[in-house]
């Protein structure tokens, strides 16, 4: 990589932390990465950055979206690459029905994530405070938008409508919008060439599980059908999110709790999933641990966890053409080899079959085939959000690079 090789940042700012890759732009591995957290807190907030296998903790002096994005920039400037960063690619929650891809950020930008952050408000106005802290901090540099929801705007109609009175999407735009769709974008591009499916007539289920999960139906390339919705609790069981839950029981819930909207709301994102029903964490790695040590409820954390995910998968494929591969991403996808297995059991009736050997090779960042190849293909693909944002950033702000972040 030459020295003088255009960077690009890659920020995700969020209601009290802000994340950020520094990467070459024709891809390759990160110079600098890290996090901003406690942002907007009572307790001290502090950056925590990874370079190679260097690892620097740091307390910032402020407490803000901005003083973190200043000490990010300082430590850029530091290493002697702030002049080399050429674009700034953003991560934005929620697009709306505005937009179906990425785009350069402007005025007018500003104003339609603005204009749609009633869907998410936590979110987007996060993200806000990172695109708005970024053009004034590099005021010259391209600066780019890069939307969860984008990806899921080719579903169609019959996917997308939720069955309640009309005007509530005519007025409000209340209808299912999905996220994770840069990790889907990613990851199916990737299976596509992996696999060596004909772009133009292939069909895969993407599952991207992590602290927030998600399944996505992928045919020819383009989202047809997810499992989140107008925000990111519907669907699966997640690690705090319930996912799916009849809307009666959550008015009982509220009734006997004492519980207002804002309450029942909170308690669905925040207590819900694997916490909720494990009473002992959201982390799939710790209830893995509990239930093999014999706890009851973490063992059934992960039974409810796997049902929800395989019901979805099957559900799913039938909005496909074809059903080419089932595809794991996410934290927990690319490395818990018995949640998969778990899956791939309960989808025996698709013909899905383990290969145990290779399901318990595929962690840290490996990817290839764990089926036994008697029946459809299933893969494990490590997703890279951060370096697809990267390469919209790069298309976006006009850098005449050779890409390389597939390889």
């Amino acid at each position: 990589m030459s020295s003088q090789q255009p960077l690009v940042l890659v920020v995700n700012s969020g209601s009290s932390s802000v994340k950020f890759r520094l990467l070459p732009a024709d891809g390759g591995p990160s110079l600098l990465a890290g996090i901003a957290e406690s942002l907007g807190t009572s307790g001290p907030a502090r950056l925590v950055l990874r370079k190679g296998e260097e690892r620097h903790v740091e307390e910032l002096p402020g407490n803000c979206h901005m003083n973190a994005l200043r000490a990010i920039f300082s430590h850029v400037e530091r290493n002697g690459w702030l002049h080399r960063v050429a674009a700034v690619g953003h991560r934005v929650v929620h697009g709306g029905e505005r937009f179906s891809q990425s785009v350069r950020v402007t005025p007018e930008v500003i104003a339609d994530i603005e204009a749609v952050s009633a869907l998410a408000p936590l979110h987007n106005a996060a993200n806000l405070m990172g695109i708005r802290s970024c053009s004034e901090l590099f005021p010259t540099i391209p600066q780019v938008a890069v939307f969860d929801t984008a990806f899921h705007q080719s579903m169609p109609a019959e996917a997308y409508t939720y069955a309640i009175p009309s005007r509530f999407y005519r007025e409000h735009g209340i209808r299912r919008y999905g996220f994770h769709g840069t990790s889907f974008r990613y990851v199916s591009e990737r299976a596509a060439e992996l696999l060596a499916l004909d772009p133009k007539d292939h069909g895969v289920v993407v599952a991207h599980l992590g602290n927030g999960a998600s399944v996505c139906a992928v045919r020819n390339g383009e989202s047809c059908d997810t499992s989140m919705g107008l925000t990111p609790l519907e669907g699966l069981v997640m690690g705090t999110r319930a996912g799916d839950l009849d809307v009666g029981a959550a008015a009982h819930m509220a009734r006997v709790a004492g519980l207002d909207l804002a309450g029942v709301e909170s308690l669905l994102n925040r207590e819900s999933g694997l916490l909720g029903l494990s009473e002992l964490s959201s982390d799939c790695r710790t209830i893995q641990l509990a239930a093999d040590g014999g706890d009851d409820r973490a063992a059934l954390a992960l039974d409810v966890f796997v049902h929800r995910l395989a019901r979805y998968i099957g559900a799913l494929a039938t909005s496909l053409h074809r059903f080419d591969a089932l595809v794991f991403t996410g934290g927990i996808g690319e490395n818990s080899a018995r949640v998969r297995e778990m899956t791939l059991k309960h989808l025996g009736v698709f013909g899905f079959a383990l290969d145990a050997q290779a399901n318990e090779r595929m962690a840290g960042g490996a990817f290839g085939r764990i089926d036994s190849g008697m029946g459809p293909q299933a893969w494990v693909i490590p997703t890279d959000e951060e370096g697809l944002i990267a390469r919209d950033a790069v298309r976006l702000a006009g850098l005449d690079v050779p890409q390389r972040l597939a390889a």
